[in-house]
């Protein structure tokens, strides 16, 4: 985790601290259970919530001090809660494996992950949402391989970007759902020394679900699937990021970022105004990605368990979420304050001589009874003239001047099939669509 890209919420779901925190809970809740069943006293479930009722400092330096001489982490909480709470603590961990700790505990620390990212989600589509609407009309080229194709509106290009991300949240609430899930169930998953109405009681107090077969470990297919939708998001936020750096190219101008006053864009050319937080959301991307691949390769460990998985998840856990948590709130600034230049867009549009009118002539040459071949050939050479000419000839006064064109379509029908608002008579559906 860097700090330059991390948000306090976030990074706080992943400190020593909190984590000791969920442990206990889980640790606390099993132990009411056993109690409940007779199993262990009651008098150890309430001595252990006696003293979390004091809200105890963890003490991280404390705990790390044990580990270093029994190199188990989950046996150096054990020992330290133990020599807080006293005789009765016992009774703690009665049955239970440190997979049933550490496990249950991730799913947790991921579900609060999954919240905070959701509540991000809905953030950006209120501000791409915004956006659209406010640009429903305004007119821009649409670009297929990076050249001229035909018109659309930039309300329409931010439509796409909102039910993307739409997808997405989606995508993150199954994902969510998914690795919501509780082990309680012992060394190699058969509840031989523990009742799996411990497991059950544990997750309905931490809002999970029960793992069905838990094999000592949660089936780590789970977390693949998890990090592999964020890998999606990050995509998507990667695809917008490209899209607003290709439209702030100076030859381009027709969006870019806000630069706030006493901004500097370069500490060489004073005239500079870079895509900085456009290009820093590609990097931050694949750095999200980055957690894709082995957190499928997780999903491979030997029989009931190993722990080659461990070490990876103790890296993709916190980096993933937190990179991708800063990324969307980045994301949303960038839309909210991005800068839109209609005047250019119309000015970029109309640069090529009216070329992007040229799928209209010749449907309607077809439409009017040649042959398709013979209708693409008469548009396409006159439209090559206008693209060596770099937009200096006008394709309408030279379809005009085509005798095999006019032979088959007047001037005024041509004059007709070079109309803007054509293009845009469906904007309505598309955002009814999306939007609702």
């Amino acid at each position: 985790m860097v700090p330059r890209y991390a948000r306090p919420a976030m990074t706080a779901l992943w400190e020593p601290e909190a984590k000791y925190r969920i442990w206990f809970e889980i640790e606390a809740h099993a132990t009411q259970k056993l109690a409940d069943l007779g199993v262990v006293p009651q008098s150890a479930a309430k001595a252990l919530w006696d003293w979390w009722a004091t809200d105890p400092k963890i003490d991280v330096e404390a705990i790390d001090a044990i580990e270093a001489v029994t190199k188990h982490d989950v046996i150096a909480f054990l020992d330290w809660v133990a020599r807080e709470v006293g005789e009765e603590a016992r009774f703690m961990h009665q049955g239970m494996t440190s997979s049933d700790v550490l496990d249950t505990t991730l799913s947790v620390q991921l579900a609060r992950a999954s919240d905070i990212l959701l509540a991000d989600l809905d953030a950006l589509l209120v501000a791409i949402r915004t956006r659209a609407e406010e640009h429903k009309y305004t007119p821009t080229i649409g670009r297929s391989h990076g050249i001229h194709a035909e018109p659309v509106t930039f309300g329409l290009k931010l439509a796409q970007a909102y039910a993307e991300f739409d997808r997405c949240r989606a995508r993150l609430v199954a994902a969510r759902a998914e690795i919501a899930t509780c082990a309680i169930s012992g060394a190699v998953g058969t509840f031989a020394n523990v009742d799996p109405q411990v497991e059950a009681y544990v997750a309905e107090q931490l809002g999970l679900a029960i793992e069905p077969v838990s094999t000592q470990v949660i089936p780590r297919d789970r977390h693949a699937m998890f990090f592999a939708t964020l890998g999606v998001i990050a995509s998507s936020i990667e695809r917008l990021a490209v899209e607003i750096r290709h439209l702030q190219r100076t030859e381009v101008l027709e969006a870019e970022e806000y630069f706030s006053p006493g901004q500097k864009g370069s500490s060489a050319m004073p005239h500079k105004r870079n895509p900085i937080l456009t290009e820093n959301l590609t990097g931050l991307a694949r750095v999200v990605r980055a957690a894709v691949t082995p957190a499928l390769e997780n999903v491979a460990l030997w029989h009931e368990r190993d722990i080659s998985h461990s070490s990876v998840e103790r890296y993709i856990g916190p980096d993933a979420t937190i990179t991708l948590d800063f990324a969307l709130a980045r994301l949303t600034g960038v839309v909210d304050k991005l800068l839109v230049y209609p005047a250019r867009m119309e000015k970029n549009m109309n640069r090529m001589g009216g070329l992007i009118h040229s799928q209209r002539v010749l449907l309607a040459l077809t439409q009017a009874g040649l042959a398709r071949d013979d209708a693409y050939r008469l548009v396409q050479r006159n439209a090559m003239k206008v693209w060596k000419s770099d937009g200096a000839l006008s394709l309408l006064d030279l379809l005009k001047a085509d005798a095999d064109v006019t032979a088959a379509l007047p001037p005024e029908v041509l004059e007709e099939k070079f109309d803007l608002a054509y293009h845009f008579k469906h904007v309505d559906t598309i955002f009814a669509r999306v939007f609702g």
